[in-house]
């Protein structure tokens, strides 16, 4: 974009052959708003240049979106990244294999449960223990990532409602979303960000309520996700502002490397716990759900039903963990498993006392062995595994490369959020101003997944 000043024009140097030219004016003093408002009446044109975000409560955290209008009508759109970049693989270099699981669960901070499953399963292939891994921790493992894809679908409906006007879909979103949130606390002691996977199983068993918690869980999942159907699937207002926007069919998905919903909207079954299973998927009962229309209502509806089949494969887990009560939940080496009977302490955080107890009344070969596996960890033979699973937005990956010792040598995750970016000027120009928070909402990016 060139930038004029009352003085002389600065011409951009980025512009491509053919693209239009757009001006900035910029005032050095008072009496250049004369000169500024001339120059621009002797163009004659009414292209507007907006910069919407980073601070913008429709662009689902700090998002930047350069945008040139013709009135109404968006020329291009440009994002523009980074701002929450915070280090995450960078830092994981100087952490543990296992103190890595609380550094991933931070980037994509609305499903970070998919964030350590890739995590988990690429360092487990490393070392060899993928077929070794206890029945009720992959039960649990599955249990709590489907949990997670409807929480996430939720926040992505409701936001996704609100900025459109249809408020209520938020606040019922959230409503449901607390009930998972409270779950997750009462097994993790965390509601977000929980570092739960670890290599090799979970931190820790389900509490003795857990079952019980989670059947309620279930049973006000079952009541309460008709209502969204009922508000939106056929509401005149709702799908004029979803149908036909944000079109992007299956041509343009394949070649942006689109996955998740949004390329299931355009007709296509890719689902990585059908085509690629991991972790038992393969045992479980659920379908693989499409849309033939394209565009941001069809993300929608593909969320909604996607919900239920996640509600179909928590069933199922609860039945298999009630029947394996008692069961390890963690990997049988001593020298890679970390201790998996912890318990929540009274603060609901902490470690119980009596697993303090337990811990400090060992001998002290035992003691000294304890220390040295939560602060040292474990090494991971030297090489390099990639891990895809499917995630509530799509393919989320993680590369990991070890040089033999104790750290990670290189840590990396694809997120879907930051290839699917890409496809924000293909859905937004031509069309209208107001549809760019439509489709923002139907690609479902997260910030923290997409800068890391």
């Amino acid at each position: 974009m060139s930038q004029t000043t009352a003085a002389e024009p600065d011409y951009d140097l980025y512009a491509a052959s053919g693209d239009p030219e757009a001006t900035a004016y910029t005032a050095a003093g008072p009496g250049d708003f004369d000169a500024i408002a001339k120059a621009q009446a002797e163009r004659g044109d009414e292209i507007l240049v907006i910069n919407m975000g980073p601070q913008h409560p429709s662009t689902h955290g700090v998002l930047r979106l350069m945008v040139e209008c013709d009135g109404e009508t968006v020329l291009s759109v440009r994002p523009g990244i980074g701002f929450l970049h915070t280090g995450i693989e960078k830092n994981m270099e100087y952490r543990t294999w296992n103190q890595g699981t609380a550094f991933v669960t931070r980037c994509d901070y609305v499903a970070p449960i998919f964030n350590e499953a890739a995590y988990c399963f690429a360092v487990e292939r490393l070392l060899g223990i993928e077929d070794q891994i206890p029945q009720r921790a992959k039960d649990i493992r599955v249990l709590f990532m489907e949990l997670c894809r409807i929480a996430s679908h939720l926040v992505a409906v409701g936001t996704g409602g609100m900025e459109i006007g249809a408020l209520t879909v938020m606040t019922i979103g959230f409503r449901e979303r607390e009930m998972i949130l409270d779950f997750f606390e009462a097994v993790t002691g965390l509601r977000m960000n929980h570092a739960y996977f670890r290599p090799g199983g979970v931190a820790n068993d389900l509490p003795d309520d857990g079952i019980a918690q989670l059947r309620d869980v279930i049973k006000w999942l079952e009541s309460h996700l008709p209502e969204y159907a009922a508000f939106c699937n056929e509401n005149p207002i709702f799908k004029g502002r979803m149908c036909g926007i944000a079109y992007q069919d299956l041509t343009a998905c394949m070649a942006l490397g689109v996955t998740g919903p949004i390329l299931r909207a355009a007709g296509y079954g890719w689902d990585l716990r059908k085509q690629q299973p991991y972790c038992g998927y393969e045992d479980y009962d659920f379908e693989v759900v499409t849309w033939d229309t394209c565009d941001a209502y069809g993300r929608f509806r593909v969320r909604l039903a996607e919900m239920w089949e996640s509600l179909k494969i928590v069933k199922q887990a609860a039945d298999r963990l009630e029947a394996s009560y008692g069961q390890p939940v963690m990997v049988a080496d001593e020298k890679i498993g970390s201790p998996s009977d912890l318990v929540v302490g009274p603060d609901g955080q902490g470690n119980s006392f009596d697993h303090v107890k337990h811990i400090m009344s060992q001998s002290m070969e035992g003691l000294i062995h304890h220390f040295k596996k939560v602060s040292e960890g474990f090494r991971v033979p030297a090489g390099q595994a990639y891990v895809p699973i499917e995630s509530p937005k799509g393919e989320i990956g993680c590369h990991v490369v070890s040089d033999g010792g104790a750290k990670p040598w290189r840590v990396h995750l694809r997120d879907p959020g930051f290839n699917h970016l890409q496809s924000a000027p293909l859905q937004c120009e031509g069309g209208m101003l107001a549809d760019i928070v439509v489709a923002l909402g139907s690609i479902d990016p997260v910030m923290g997944g997409v800068d890391r």
